[in-house]
C-alpha cells in the first residue's frame, strides 16, 4: 500500500485524503479487509492514533484522527455536537433542483429515529447521450452537500430519499445506474467525497480548514461528465 496522503498534522490532530474503498478499522461486518487508515496510518507515523469520526468504506476524503486520548474526546465531541462545518461532492442520478434543504428524518438500528438535516447546491449538470430505461438520454449532477447532522449513511439515505441517489452506492442509490456505470466505464466507487471540513482547534481554539482533492475515480467521471 503506498504511504497515505496526510492532507494536516500539528501535534494533536492528522488528516489524510482517505481512499475510496478503505475501512477506517477492522468492522465485523466487513470480513474481507485486509487493510485499515488506521493501521496504515500508525505505521506510517510509527505512534499511536486515535479516529475522530468516521468515513464510510466507499466514502473518499478527509478523514481526521487524534494523536492522543484528550484530543481525540475533545474532536469527538465537536463533531457529536455538529460544530464541524462538514462539505462533500458527490455526482447523483438527475437534475437537481439549484439549492434544497433535506429535513428528513433517520432510523437508528434500534428503530429510534434521529433529526437530519442537510444543504445541498448543484454546481453543475450534464446529459450524456446514453440511454437507459424509458429515457433516451442520462442526466447527472455534481452537488456540494453540507450535513448538519451526522447520522450513520446520511447523505447516502438524504440524496435517495429525494429521488437523486449518488451512484455508485449499492445500498441506497439505483441499480440501473450503478450497473451502467459498471459496464460501460468499469467503476465501482462511490461517487461520494468528504471535501472539507472546518473547526476551531480543540487545544489551540484556532481556526482550521482542511481541503481534500478529489482522488482518480472521481475525477475520471469528471472528465466523463466534461466537467474538467
Amino acid at each position: 500500500m503506498p504511504q497515505l496522503d496526510i492532507l494536516y498534522q500539528d501535534d494533536h490532530l492528522v488528516a489524510i485524503n482517505k481512499p475510496h474503498g478503505l475501512l477506517v478499522h477492522r468492522s465485523p461486518i466487513a470480513s474481507d479487509a485486509t487493510e485499515f487508515a488506521l493501521q496504515l496510518l500508525r505505521d506510517q507515523l510509527e505512534r499511536h492514533i486515535f479516529p475522530a469520526h468516521r468515513l464510510d468504506r466507499k466514502t473518499g476524503g478527509a478523514l481526521l484522527f487524534a494523536l492522543s486520548k484528550d484530543a481525540e474526546k475533545l474532536m469527538q465531541q465537536q463533531f457529536q455536537e455538529n460544530q464541524v462545518d462538514k462539505k462533500y461532492l458527490a455526482i447523483v442520478r438527475g437534475f437537481t433542483d439549484d439549492n434544497g434543504e433535506i429535513d428528513y428524518a433517520l432510523r437508528k438500528e434500534n428503530g429510534t429515529l434521529q433529526e437530519a438535516f442537510t444543504r445541498y447546491k448543484a454546481l453543475a449538470r450534464a446529459e450524456l447521450d446514453v440511454p437507459l430505461g424509458n429515457h433516451p438520454t442520462s442526466r447527472y449532477s455534481l452537488v456540494e452537500a453540507n450535513p448538519a447532522t451526522g447520522r450513520m449513511h446520511q447523505l447516502r439515505k438524504h440524496f435517495s430519499h429525494i429521488f437523486h441517489p449518488i451512484i455508485g452506492d449499492r445500498t441506497h442509490g439505483c441499480n440501473k445506474q450503478n450497473k451502467l456505470f459498471k459496464e460501460r466505464w468499469q467503476l465501482d466507487t462511490m461517487l461520494l467525497h468528504a471535501s472539507q471540513l472546518s473547526f476551531d482547534h480543540p487545544v489551540t481554539k484556532a481556526p482550521i480548514h482542511i481541503e481534500a482533492p478529489l482522488q482518480e475515480e472521481f475525477l475520471r467521471v469528471m472528465a466523463i461528465m466534461g466537467w474538467e
